[in-house]
């Protein structure tokens, strides 16, 4: 596909892609950038489309492109709560009450704590996953685990800092 065709297909789909990418983030900021990106990731691979399938292959792309920044560590990191207060604080220009601030950053040691607390098999994926922000892939290949193995240590790590995190003892974590 020559340069032409590819800038005639960002002018008939934008609208399309920009839809898909923002019934996903509900941003409209976020919604241009994914799209912005999702058209980027079809020119390096325009080659690899079928010809006269480019409405469903750009769906495809921009539909997989918000779900992957739905599913990144940055979504992960940050609760609803804290969108909420930073939601709040930009509306107003005012900046954190400092006592927020502490909060935040005793609750953010906690989780550290906690995560670091973990025992074996938990602490090394976890620390890998949430401190670290590796991938499930990553951090197989690093551990020399199965990823389905590490995906359910994710999960039960996740679990068991719940629990701690709640001020309950459990087992492989000190609260």
């Amino acid at each position: 596909m020559k340069q032409e065709e590819f800038a005639r297909l960002v002018q008939q789909y934008e609208r399309l892609v920009y839809t898909i990418c923002y019934q996903f983030v509900k941003d409209p900021q976020l919604a241009e950038d994914l799209a912005q990106e999702t058209f980027l990731s079809a020119y390096t691979h325009r080659d690899d489309c079928p010809p006269g399938s480019y409405k469903p292959w750009l769906a495809r792309i921009a539909a997989n492109k918000a779900k992957d920044y739905l599913k990144s560590a940055y979504r992960r990191r940050v609760s609803a709560s804290q969108d909420d207060t930073l939601d709040a604080l930009a509306n107003t220009g005012a900046e954190p009450p400092p006592e927020e601030l502490a909060v935040t950053r005793d609750e953010a040691a906690r989780a550290k704590a906690a995560i670091l607390a973990l025992k074996e098999p938990y602490h090394q994926a976890a620390v890998l996953f949430f401190l670290e922000e590796k991938d499930i892939g990553e951090i197989a290949a690093a551990l020399h685990r199965p990823p389905k193995t590490v995906h359910t240590q994710i999960y039960r790590a996740r679990m068991l800092l719940r629990d701690a995190l709640k001020g309950e003892t459990t087992h492989g974590a000190v609260p």
